[in-house]
């Protein structure tokens, strides 16, 4: 075989002309330079075998009986417009060939044909599609890579993690994604899979920790019609339905040690069988692991199988707490803001100061997930067309730092020595209602009925609020 056949192998090409004969020499001509033909004698029957498979390339007479090549090509163009689609026209009907050109049509050979030309088009056209192929899938990879930093942040750390996905995506890797709830373990293995090679293939997420033990296995592998009590009809399970695809295990470590003997096993054999089945069956399905836990501490402590967790780990993605990653917050904040205006139709005109520094000093345990619960909860208690205060801010206060700078919004350490939580806690409301006061003064320009008003509090509290802060 040549480098061209080579190439050329497994392409299809439909060659779509009335006359027997010149598709016989046509056809003869590309088989031997290792393209499989598929021949139709008019357009109905190519939009006919157009129904049930798609070639590389279709080679397309100008003048035929019915349909004419131009109304075929019409058609072609509107079914599939990435086909390439070369026109065969007889000298007389160049100027029909170049008006099909203007349609979309890729190229044209005049008859009789020269057999050189004829090979040079195809390939061309070949190539020209390749190209539009890894244009799109370059496009996906774009678009992939902008929705992540539009979901998760713009900071290095958010850069790095998206390099990471765009290195394995594209290989048949296990990848074990780690990191704490909240900080969008299952976004990172979305990106995976749509960056994949089994991207057109189904996205499964199982939560691992949400089954009961003793369903896990007819879970994961589906089981026959009376394999058990209850069993009625057969039932595939999250393998079978991520067939082609990927199937993403949510906190893995929580399988029991049964489950995880039975997943390595479905993972190195590439075959599931079902509760009650008495043959397996293979599958191809790309697995994804997230985990919140160190399962390198239960592999040491006995509890995780460390023969699966090195079957797991061909590749790993750490994602960094949101409290190591402060620059995402405002950008964050802004972006869960949005979101909620619009679903409770109302307008924010975003954060004071003073909210803006509470949400970057706050340590967030629950990471991006508690930060779009606590924005939402604070657009819905601000004024309609007014700013979030740090009032506002349904945040757990004895985690919160005992001043934060106005200026700067940066939080020194809390000092712990000599002083017991329940004095932190004062400390830390002390503060956090001073600084809210203080704003709403400002924005209010010192009326002091309004500031009642924005903040929800009687007027003489107000007035004995700013007498004991010193509020001036």
């Amino acid at each position: 075989m040549t480098a061209e056949q080579a190439s050329s192998s497994a392409r299809k090409i439909l060659l779509v002309d009335d006359d027997h004969d010149f598709r016989w020499a046509v056809a003869n001509v590309l088989k031997a330079a290792g393209y499989d033909i598929i021949q139709a004698q008019d357009g109905e029957e190519a939009l006919n075998i157009l129904e049930r498979e798609i070639p590389s390339l279709v080679l397309l007479d100008c003048r035929m009986p019915g349909p004419d090549g131009l109304e075929v090509a019409a058609e072609v163009r509107h079914r599939i417009p990435a086909l390439p689609i070369v026109m065969i026209t007889a000298y007389a009907e160049v100027k029909s060939a170049v008006s099909a050109m203007k349609m979309g049509v890729y190229d044209y050979i005049t008859k009789p044909v020269d057999n050189n030309d004829l090979l040079f088009t195809v390939k061309r056209a070949m190539e020209k599609q390749d190209l539009e192929h890894e244009i799109e899938h370059l496009r996906e990879l774009l678009s992939e890579r902008t929705s992540l930093f539009e979901l998760m942040g713009k900071s290095d750390e958010i850069k790095k993690l998206v390099q990471l996905v765009e290195k394995v995506a594209p290989t048949p890797f296990t990848t074990l994604i780690e990191g704490e709830s909240g900080t969008g373990k299952e976004l990172v293995a979305r990106a995976i899979h749509n960056l994949s090679e089994s991207r057109d293939g189904p996205f499964v997420a199982v939560d691992c920790g949400a089954i009961p033990e003793t369903l896990i296995e007819s879970e994961l592998f589906g089981y026959m019609k009376g394999a058990f009590t209850g069993a009625h009809a057969d039932k595939p399970g999250q393998f079978e339905l991520a067939e082609g695809g990927t199937l993403f295990l949510d906190e893995v470590g929580n399988l029991s040690y049964t489950a995880q003997q039975k997943l390595l096993r479905a993972m190195q054999e590439r075959c599931i069988q079902r509760l009650g089945a008495n043959e397996p069956r293979p599958v191809q399905v790309r697995i994804i692991a997230a985990t919140n836990q160190s399962l390198e501490k239960d592999v040491d402590a006995g509890g995780f199988r460390s023969d699966l967790y090195f079957r797991l780990k061909e590749f790993v993605i750490r994602i960094p707490a949101l409290k190591d990653r402060k620059e995402d917050i405002p950008y964050l904040a802004k972006k869960f803001t949005d979101e909620v205006q619009g679903e409770l139709e109302k307008k924010c005109r975003g954060f004071t100061k003073g909210a803006l520094g509470s949400l970057v000093a706050y340590p967030w345990p629950g990471n991006v997930r508690e930060l779009r619960n606590v924005i939402r909860q604070a657009v819905l208690l601000s004024e309609e067309n007014g700013f979030v205060q740090p009032a506002h801010l349904m945040v757990n206060t004895s985690l919160m730092p005992d001043t934060t700078d106005a200026d700067t919004g940066v939080s020194p350490k809390m000092d712990h020595r000599n002083r017991s939580l329940k004095e932190m806690v004062k400390s830390v409301t002390d503060s956090l209602e001073k600084r809210a006061i203080q704003e709403a003064l400002d924005e209010a320009a010192g009326n002091k009925s309004e500031v009642a008003r924005i903040l929800g509090m009687d007027y003489k509290t107000l007035l004995r609020k700013i007498k004991l802060h010193h509020i001036t």
